[in-house]
C-alpha cells in the first residue's frame, strides 16, 4: 500500500483528545487507520530557519519545521490570511496585501517544498491541504516529485472575478493545476475553479471533473468533509450530565439556551448574528427571562489587525445587548472568548435549543455536522444555518437563513423557539439521514482513491499520446501593486 504523505500548514497532535475540529477531525482516523507521514510547521518561531524534526508514532511520522517571524508575519499573517482568506471567503474588502507578503508566501511555500522532497519515497501518495499551500503542487513536480500529488481546499473557492483581484492570481491557478486531483467542498466551488482556471489561464474543460492545460489533464473532484456522526453523538450522550453541563443547566434554570460555538473570524457572522438577537430581544419582549445566549468564540490570529478590530467590535455587541435588555437577575448573552475541549461542547449543543451556524460564507463547517449529531432524537434542538455554508446543501432540515439579514435570522431563531416537538423530530431525522452514513475515515479514502485513479488516468493518457511533461515552476517574477488597503 503506498504510503501516505499529507501536508498541511499546521501538524497537528492526534493524540491529543481535546482536539476540536478541523484537520485533526477530517484526517485523524485515516491517519490512524492507514499510517504514513504528516508534514507542516511546527507551530513555533525560531530565530533563523532550521531543518526538519521528525518524531515517529506508531501510527504516523510527523515532520515539522519552524517557521521564522517574518514568515510567521509575511506568509502567515500577511498573505495566507489577510489576502487569500477574505478573498476566497468573497469578503474581498478585508483584503490586505504588499509585495514582501507576497514573495515571502511564495519563499515560504518553496522552503517547504525543499523541506519535503528529501523525505518523500518513489510510492508516495502526496496530499496537500488547504490555501497556504497553493504553489506547493507545482514547487514539487519542479524539484522532480512524479509521485502522485493531490490537493484539497477545505474553503471555498469564489467567483473568477473576486480570485482575480489577489495579486498574481495566475500564478497560484497556474500552480495548483500541477496536482493529479484538485478537490472542493461543493460543486460550486469546483465550477467556480474551473471557470477562474479557464478565464485567466485558457484552461479548457472537459466535463465537469477534466481540465486541462498545458499539456497537462487534472481531475476535478467534489468531496463534502464529514464527522463520525455516530462517535459524536455517543461523545454527546456521555457528556449530557458531565459536571460542565450540569453547571450549564443549573445556570439557565428553566431557560432555553441559543448556542453559538466559532472561532473568533469575520467570516463566521458574530456580529450579524448578535445584531440578529439583540433584534429579537427588541421585538419580542415575552422573550426576556425565558432565553440565554452562549457564544464562544474562540480568539485566533491575533496578529492580524481585523481580527483584533473583530473582537472589540463583538465586545462592544455584547456590551449593548446585555446593557439595553439584561435584568438584575437575568444576562442576555454570555460570550467566552476561549476554546471548550470537544467533549464539553458536544454536551452543550445537546442541552441547546437553537444552534446558530451562520457564516458570511464557509466551506462546509463541520460544527452544524456536530450539532445535528449531539442531539436527543426524542427532543432534538433546531439547527439555524446559514445559506452560505457548505453544510446547507446536505443539512436541508435546518431552517436555511440569509447570513447578512440579521432581522430575517431573528424570524429563524423566533420560528425555532416556537417549533413543535414533532416538527423538531421530522426536522432533526431528516439531518441525520444526511449524515449518519458518512464519516471522517470515508471521506479521506474516497480522496485518496480518486487520487489513484487520476495520476493513472494522466499516465494511461500519457502512454496513449506524447508524453505529458509536467508544469515547470513559474519563472516570471511576481508581479504586483506596491500595496492594496
Amino acid at each position: 500500500m503506498n504510503r501516505l504523505v499529507v501536508v498541511s500548514n499546521r501538524v497537528p497532535d492526534l493524540t491529543a483528545s481535546a482536539q476540536a475540529g478541523g484537520l485533526a477531525v477530517a484526517l485523524g482516523a485515516l491517519m490512524q487507520r492507514r499510517g504514513g507521514m504528516w508534514f507542516g510547521w511546527s507551530g513555533h518561531i525560531s530565530a533563523a530557519p532550521a531543518g526538519v524534526a521528525l518524531t515517529r508514532t506508531e501510527h504516523v511520522d510527523y515532520a515539522t519545521i519552524d517557521l521564522t517571524a517574518d514568515e510567521h508575519e509575511s506568509y502567515y499573517n500577511g498573505f495566507s490570511n489577510a489576502v487569500l482568506w477574505p478573498v476566497l471567503h468573497t469578503l474581498p474588502d478585508l483584503m490586505h496585501a504588499d509585495r514582501h507578503c507576497a514573495e515571502v508566501y511564495h519563499a515560504t511555500n518553496a522552503r517547504m517544498a525543499d523541506a519535503l522532497v528529501p523525505l518523500l519515497r518513489p510510492n508516495d501518495l502526496v496530499w496537500v491541504h488547504d490555501y497556504h499551500l497553493l504553489p506547493l503542487p507545482a514547487l514539487l513536480r519542479a524539484r522532480g516529485v512524479h509521485a502522485p500529488i493531490g490537493f484539497f481546499l477545505h474553503v471555498p473557492f469564489p467567483a473568477p472575478d473576486v480570485f482575480s483581484i489577489v495579486p498574481d492570481a495566475r500564478r497560484l491557478l497556474r500552480d495548483m493545476l500541477a496536482a493529479d486531483m484538485i478537490g472542493f467542498q461543493t460543486p460550486g466551488d469546483r465550477d467556480n475553479f474551473a471557470a477562474a482556471a479557464h478565464r485567466l489561464l485558457g484552461a479548457a474543460r472537459l466535463g465537469e471533473s477534466t481540465l486541462v492545460h498545458g499539456g497537462n489533464r487534472v481531475r476535478l473532484g467534489v468531496f463534502p468533509v464529514e464527522i463520525d456522526p455516530r462517535g459524536f453523538a455517543e461523545l454527546a450522550r456521555q457528556n449530557a450530565d458531565s459536571a460542565a453541563t450540569q453547571r450549564l443547566r443549573a445556570s439557565l434554570g428553566d431557560q432555553r439556551l441559543l448556542l453559538g460555538a466559532d472561532r473568533l473570524d469575520p467570516t463566521k457572522g458574530l456580529v450579524q448574528r448578535l445584531a440578529a438577537y439583540r433584534g429579537l430581544l427588541a421585538n419580542h419582549p415575552e422573550l426576556r427571562g425565558q432565553v440565554t445566549m452562549l457564544q464562544i468564540a474562540a480568539a485566533s490570529r491575533q496578529d492580524v489587525a481585523t481580527y483584533r478590530d473583530l473582537r472589540a467590535a463583538l465586545e462592544r455587541q455584547a456590551g449593548a445587548i446585555n446593557a439595553e435588555s439584561g435584568e438584575p437577575d437575568w444576562t442576555p448573552l454570555r460570550v467566552v472568548a476561549r476554546a471548550v475541549p470537544r467533549g464539553t461542547m458536544a454536551g452543550y449543543m445537546r442541552l441547546s435549543r437553537v444552534g446558530l451556524v451562520t457564516p458570511l460564507r464557509d466551506g462546509m463547517n463541520l460544527v452544524a455536522k456536530e450539532f445535528v449529531a449531539a442531539q436527543d432524537p426524542q427532543d432534538p434542538g433546531v439547527l439555524v444555518l446559514s445559506r452560505y455554508a457548505g453544510a446547507a446543501r446536505q443539512l436541508t432540515g435546518a431552517l436555511l437563513v440569509n447570513p447578512h439579514d440579521p432581522e430575517e435570522m431573528a424570524q429563524a431563531i423566533g420560528m425555532a423557539l416556537d417549533m413543535t416537538q414533532d416538527e423538531r423530530q421530522d426536522r432533526w431525522h431528516s439531518m441525520w439521514r444526511a449524515i449518519e452514513g458518512t464519516s471522517a475515515l470515508a471521506w479521506g479514502r474516497g480522496f485518496v482513491a480518486a487520487l489513484i485513479n487520476a495520476n493513472r488516468s494522466r499516465l494511461d493518457h500519457a502512454a496513449a499520446n506524447d508524453p505529458i511533461p509536467m508544469l515547470p515552476a513559474p519563472a516570471e517574477p511576481i508581479s504586483l501593486p506596491l500595496a492594496l488597503h
